[in-house]
């Protein structure tokens, strides 16, 4: 073989030491050791996956709502109260019916609510009748059907004075009335400045439930918020606020439900009747026991009218200075919007059914007051 053929067919020149065939021999195992190498890799991180995934699995199983089990079957047994407090976000309560043993899983709750966003939103706050071990689903809508509420509230009877709703208010709730009492000077009160501080008149009647936690002042806020709102349900101008208060206050301490209107389109006619037979005075009973406190008696004395109270109407033209009572929201509706009618005066000539004679002149009236008179001679205990 000549020279050239010895290059074709020879492994070629030599590089540090090895020859082709020698390289290619070793790449081969290079190639098979890397390949083994690779493998294993590949087997490690499966290992390791494996691992991570059984990790995450037992700790599903450990997290409260973590497992595919996270709902009780239902539909419930046994009874449990669970508070709903004012404010709570629906994870909040699913954390409450967890606690309370009502369902098993918050995430089983949240989601059912997730679903029904606007009847979620609508859950008021107070105790619900609940039963133990309940699907998350029966829970939700338990909670959405006020037969549920268990009556806990706190009645305050429309027309009642603040003193007699600081001791309604205390008996329900065990917040002592000088509580109440001092929330009135506080500076977190948030009472309108039309009532210029003070607060008759602006405690509405109403059922409230308040957290077992409530201050005096954040109770009061409450009832404060209660009768702007249905002031301004009324169509009231915040300019007359003070002043529709004080008329269905009497309103509220002179009228039965049927006469409302009629009472309030008297008192207005009255303190426009200033050069009339009234002279502009109201000459209201109510105002005369607001002033003394006193309540349970058919009309007024002789020595009571002469008080010199501000707030005895049947010495002061106009207006008492403020509210005299706290009225519900019908007297407010009258109070804004009274019957139409001439009447200057009234009397309620059967306190026992509550009939009440309205009247446009003196004469008119005279006769009706004989009415009430004989109903006193009747009845002498109760005038």
């Amino acid at each position: 073989m000549n020279q050239l053929d010895d290059d074709i067919f020879d492994d070629g020149p030599r590089e540090h030491g090895h020859t082709r065939r020698q390289r290619r021999s070793k790449e081969a195992r290079s190639s098979r050791s890397g390949g083994a190498g690779c493998l294993a890799m590949v087997i490690a991180a499966a290992v390791v996956v494996g691992a991570v995934f059984f990790a995450f699995g037992s700790l599903r199983s450990m997290i409260p709502g973590g497992s595919e089990d996270k709902d009780f079957e239902g539909p419930g047994h046994g009874k449990v109260e669970v508070e709903v407090a004012s404010g709570q976000a629906g994870s909040e309560i699913g954390e409450t019916l967890v606690e309370a043993g009502v369902i098993k899983s918050t995430s089983s709750f949240t989601e059912v609510a997730a679903t029904q966003p606007d009847k979620a939103a609508s859950i008021q706050p107070g105790t619900y009748a609940m039963l133990k071990e309940m699907k998350a689903a029966d829970a939700f809508d338990r909670l959405l059907d006020p037969k549920n509420r268990v009556a806990k509230g706190i009645t305050i009877p429309e027309g009642l004075w603040r003193s007699e709703i600081y001791t309604k208010l205390s008996e329900g709730t065990d917040v002592p009335v000088a509580d109440y009492e001092k929330a009135e000077k506080s500076a977190q009160l948030k009472l309108p400045d039309e009532a210029e501080g003070d607060l008759e008149g602006w405690l509405f009647p109403s059922t409230y439930e308040f957290d077992k936690d409530a201050t005096a002042v954040e109770q009061l806020n409450e009832m404060i918020s209660m009768t702007t709102k249905e002031l301004e349900k009324a169509g009231v101008e915040r300019a007359d606020w003070e002043r529709t208060l004080t008329i269905a206050s009497i309103v509220e301490g002179e009228a039965g439900a049927a006469d409302r209107g009629k009472v309030a389109r008297v008192i207005e006619n009255r303190l426009e009747d200033v050069g009339g037979p009234t002279v502009g005075m109201l000459n209201m009973d109510s105002t005369v026991h607001y002033v003394f406190q006193e309540r349970g008696k058919a009309g007024t004395t002789d020595e009571m009218r002469n008080s010199d109270s501000p707030y005895n109407t049947y010495k002061h033209t106009g207006l008492p200075p403020g509210p005299i009572n706290n009225p519900g929201a019908e007297a407010i509706k009258a109070a804004g919007n009274p019957d139409e009618g001439d009447w200057l005066f009234f009397v309620t000539v059967d306190p026992d059914t509550g009939e009440t004679k309205f009247a446009e002149t003196q004469r008119e009236h005279d006769n009706n007051v004989k009415e009430f008179e004989q109903w006193c001679a009747d009845n002498q205990d109760r005038c």
